[in-house]
Protein backbone atom coordinates (compact mmCIF):
# COMPACT_ATOMS: atom_id res chain seq x y z
CA UNK A 1 0.00 0.00 0.00
CA UNK A 2 3.08 2.13 0.42
CA UNK A 3 4.41 1.68 -2.79
CA UNK A 4 0.91 3.12 -4.50
CA UNK A 5 1.54 6.35 -2.36
CA UNK A 6 4.76 6.73 -3.08
CA UNK A 7 3.91 6.48 -6.56
CA UNK A 8 1.00 9.00 -6.29
CA UNK A 9 3.21 11.40 -4.79
CA UNK A 10 5.77 10.87 -7.32
CA UNK A 11 3.31 11.61 -10.32
CA UNK A 12 1.89 14.72 -8.24
CA UNK A 13 5.26 16.33 -8.12
CA UNK A 14 6.06 15.73 -11.48
CA UNK A 15 2.88 17.59 -12.36
CA UNK A 16 3.27 20.38 -10.64
CA UNK A 17 7.41 20.93 -11.52
CA UNK A 18 6.17 20.63 -15.17
CA UNK A 19 3.37 22.77 -15.16
CA UNK A 20 5.86 25.94 -13.84
CA UNK A 21 8.19 25.35 -16.58
CA UNK A 22 5.60 26.40 -19.43
CA UNK A 23 6.30 29.98 -20.31
CA UNK A 24 3.08 31.28 -21.54
CA UNK A 25 4.68 33.90 -23.79
CA UNK A 26 7.90 32.09 -25.89
CA UNK A 27 9.38 35.15 -26.54
CA UNK A 28 10.86 37.32 -23.55
CA UNK A 29 10.17 40.94 -23.45
CA UNK A 30 10.66 43.50 -21.15
CA UNK A 31 7.40 45.24 -21.61
CA UNK A 32 6.36 49.08 -20.88
CA UNK A 33 4.42 50.05 -17.67
CA UNK A 34 0.90 51.59 -17.06
CA UNK A 35 -1.12 51.85 -14.50
CA UNK A 36 -3.94 51.50 -16.86
CA UNK A 37 -6.39 48.12 -17.37
CA UNK A 38 -7.50 47.20 -20.49
CA UNK A 39 -9.02 43.85 -21.15
CA UNK A 40 -9.94 42.09 -24.13
CA UNK A 41 -10.41 39.08 -26.04
CA UNK A 42 -6.65 39.02 -28.47
CA UNK A 43 -7.01 37.81 -31.55
CA UNK A 44 -3.42 38.05 -32.94
CA UNK A 45 -0.32 38.40 -31.34
CA UNK A 46 2.69 40.91 -32.81
CA UNK A 47 6.07 40.70 -31.18
CA UNK A 48 8.66 43.20 -31.19
CA UNK A 49 11.95 42.17 -29.63
CA UNK A 50 14.68 44.07 -28.39
CA UNK A 51 16.47 43.68 -31.90
CA UNK A 52 13.16 45.37 -33.16
CA UNK A 53 12.32 42.39 -35.31
CA UNK A 54 8.76 41.37 -35.81
CA UNK A 55 7.06 37.74 -34.85
CA UNK A 56 3.53 37.36 -35.47
CA UNK A 57 2.24 34.52 -33.47
CA UNK A 58 5.51 33.65 -32.63
CA UNK A 59 6.95 33.25 -36.21
CA UNK A 60 9.67 35.73 -37.10
CA UNK A 61 8.37 38.09 -40.20
CA UNK A 62 10.21 41.00 -42.24
CA UNK A 63 8.49 44.14 -42.07
CA UNK A 64 7.39 44.21 -45.76
CA UNK A 65 5.29 40.65 -44.92
CA UNK A 66 3.92 42.39 -41.92
CA UNK A 67 0.33 42.94 -43.76
CA UNK A 68 -0.42 39.93 -45.02
CA UNK A 69 0.56 37.78 -42.22
CA UNK A 70 -1.57 39.60 -39.78
CA UNK A 71 -4.51 39.65 -42.60
CA UNK A 72 -4.01 35.82 -42.25
CA UNK A 73 -3.67 35.24 -38.89
CA UNK A 74 -6.75 37.27 -38.81
CA UNK A 75 -8.58 35.17 -41.08
CA UNK A 76 -8.00 32.41 -39.36
CA UNK A 77 -9.29 33.43 -35.86
CA UNK A 78 -12.61 34.42 -38.09
CA UNK A 79 -13.30 37.41 -35.91
CA UNK A 80 -15.10 38.74 -38.73
CA UNK A 81 -14.53 42.28 -38.73
CA UNK A 82 -14.28 42.38 -34.53
CA UNK A 83 -10.44 41.22 -34.20
CA UNK A 84 -7.91 42.51 -31.96
CA UNK A 85 -4.63 42.75 -32.68
CA UNK A 86 -2.38 42.71 -29.27
CA UNK A 87 1.43 44.38 -29.84
CA UNK A 88 3.63 43.28 -27.49
CA UNK A 89 6.73 45.42 -27.41
CA UNK A 90 10.23 45.48 -25.69
CA UNK A 91 9.94 48.53 -24.19
CA UNK A 92 13.30 49.61 -25.40
CA UNK A 93 12.07 49.13 -28.90
CA UNK A 94 11.25 53.00 -30.78
CA UNK A 95 7.85 53.81 -31.29
CA UNK A 96 8.23 53.92 -34.95
CA UNK A 97 8.26 49.98 -34.91
CA UNK A 98 4.77 49.72 -33.37
CA UNK A 99 3.67 52.28 -35.24
CA UNK A 100 4.13 50.01 -38.35
CA UNK A 101 2.33 47.45 -36.80
CA UNK A 102 -0.63 49.95 -36.23
CA UNK A 103 -0.40 51.13 -39.84
CA UNK A 104 -0.78 47.59 -41.30
CA UNK A 105 -3.91 46.91 -39.19
CA UNK A 106 -4.99 50.09 -40.19
CA UNK A 107 -4.13 49.19 -44.17
CA UNK A 108 -5.64 45.91 -43.16
CA UNK A 109 -9.11 47.74 -41.89
CA UNK A 110 -9.24 50.44 -45.44
CA UNK A 111 -8.68 47.25 -47.76
CA UNK A 112 -11.23 44.82 -46.54
CA UNK A 113 -14.01 47.41 -45.34
CA UNK A 114 -13.14 46.02 -41.06
CA UNK A 115 -12.33 47.25 -37.71
CA UNK A 116 -10.08 45.53 -36.20
CA UNK A 117 -8.46 46.92 -33.00
CA UNK A 118 -4.83 47.24 -31.77
CA UNK A 119 -3.84 47.22 -28.11
CA UNK A 120 -0.20 48.21 -27.21
CA UNK A 121 0.50 45.27 -24.19
CA UNK A 122 2.13 46.57 -21.14
CA UNK A 123 3.38 45.03 -17.86
CA UNK A 124 1.29 46.43 -14.41
CA UNK A 125 3.48 49.33 -12.73
CA UNK A 126 5.28 48.76 -9.81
Amino acid sequence: MSSMSDLVFLLLIFFMLTSTLIAPNAIKLLLPQSSSRTMAKQTVTVYINENNDYFVEERKVAEDQLQPEILVELNKANQGSEGTVVVRSDKNVPVQYVVNVIDAVNNINNETHQNHKVLLATSPKK
